[in-house]
């Protein structure tokens, strides 16, 4: 039976696989890397290591290994490698270690001719999800159309052809594929994916109702739970539900205990409220448990209205060092670099020319456009901001930004 992803008139929205996982100490780990060619693990902070689960972890790297030791074709085992890296990218942020450690894993697999079909569909499904990581959509849109000619009937395979639809500004295609999506597995992930269409499209209420379903079908506890209830906590923040949020993101630390993203979360929720001393108090925690580089970035921007003008130009050297590393890994930060510029430093021509760069990879997407539009705004150029803030405009969205937008306009 197909199931409609409209609510109300309204559209109605991803996760990367979780895998299998079962203690070796890292001297054993790095003694079998020497015998293969795969990248390393890094090791975790220990606020992350999150007692088993870095042991499962640890073992299943050198079982991997292992596998490959003895036979270096192994496959399978490259594929759950590189799923591996893709989970300790988002739980490290150590993402120019990790996404391309998981493409040399993946590239390998595909460049084996007598590769089986299904191992092919699952390594292009793959490493469609590393590209979307990468912001690299167009490549991610071919990869996963090449994926979904092989295989048709993947639930998650459609989720990438979500993603990359909506990133590339097609979104009357990303709502095809997500109505294809829920109904063949309405799980978090096609919950997810149908509470960010709904989302775009204006319908907020709906938004949240279909992460909260994403919320109730995961497992406490699991780095997927805390990705899908940071969502709903993040998308309750920008539409200013403060206290649902605050409590969404308490939820996360009692069942997650420094999960970063929720840590920093409460920093935004202090700065909002003017409780200067709190918000930077958790910016420097959640920096303290993974290198994530917004939040220096947020805590840049906390020292610029605090007028410390030193301390935030030398987060700005290590926000930018952050920066040129994701960049030379493969990692698009074309937005990020905008945003800098434009919040951070007072600098919209600067912003303006990293925004056109975006702009020129996805000219129909809503985020790129309403980004131009405050930049033009900001210079002054109200035709060309309204020309942006229309584009911006064609799903109906209400984001904040884009109602200050109108507002000023």
């Amino acid at each position: 039976m197909k199931i409609n992803i409209f609510r109300h008139g309204f559209p109605i929205i991803g996760i990367i696989t979780l895998f299998f996982c079962f203690s070796c100490k890292n001297s054993d780990i790095q003694s079998t890397v020497s015998k293969v060619d795969v990248p390393t693990l890094m090791e975790r902070g220990d606020k992350i290591k999150l007692g088993k689960e870095w042991d499962q972890i640890q073992n299943l790297y050198a079982q991997k290994l292992s596998d490959l030791r003895k036979n270096k074709n192994d496959n399978n085992a490259k594929l759950v490698l590189a799923q591996l890296f893709i989970k300790e990218a988002r739980v490290t942020g150590e993402h120019g270690h990790y996404y391309p450690s998981a493409l040399k894993m993946l590239n390998s697999i595909l460049e084996d001719q007598k590769i089986d079909k299904d191992l092919h569909f699952r390594a292009l499904m793959t490493k469609a999800g590393v590209e979307l990581s990468l912001h690299e959509f167009d490549k991610a849109l071919a990869t996963g159309t090449a994926a979904l000619g092989m295989n048709n009937r993947n639930a998650q395979i459609y989720g990438v052809m979500v993603d990359a639809n909506v990133e590339l500004g097609n979104y009357k295609e990303a709502i095809a594929y997500a109505d294809k999506m829920v109904s063949i597995k309405p799980d978090l992930k096609s919950y997810a994916r149908v509470a960010y269409l709904r989302e775009i499209h204006g319908d907020v209420e709906g938004a949240i109702s279909a992460l909260k379903l994403s919320v109730q079908a995961a497992y406490p506890g699991t780095e997927e739970a805390a990705w899908a209830s940071q969502t709903l906590g993040d998308l309750l923040f920008q539409y200013e539900k403060i206290q649902e949020a605050e409590s969404t993101y308490n939820y996360i630390l009692r069942t997650r205990a420094d999960y970063p993203f929720a840590v920093a979360a409460l920093g935004d929720i202090h700065l909002q409220k003017n409780n200067f001393v709190e918000a930077e108090a958790k910016y420097k925690e959640a920096m303290d448990i993974i290198p994530e580089v917004s939040y220096y970035v947020q805590l840049a921007k906390l020292y610029k209205k605090q007028n410390r003008t030193s301390e935030m130009m030398v987060l700005k050297d290590e926000i930018f060092e952050m920066l040129e590393d994701d960049v030379a890994s493969g990692h698009n930060m074309n937005l990020e670099y905008a945003d800098i510029y434009l919040d951070l430093l007072d600098d919209p021509k600067k912003a303006l020319k990293y925004a056109n760069l975006e702009y020129e990879k996805r000219p129909s997407n809503i985020d790129v456009n309403r980004m131009i539009a405050k930049i033009y705004l900001s210079l002054d150029d109200k035709t060309k901001a309204k020309d942006h803030m229309a584009m911006a405009s064609i799903t109906n969205s209400i984001h904040p930004d884009l109602k200050e937008l109108q507002e000023v306009l």
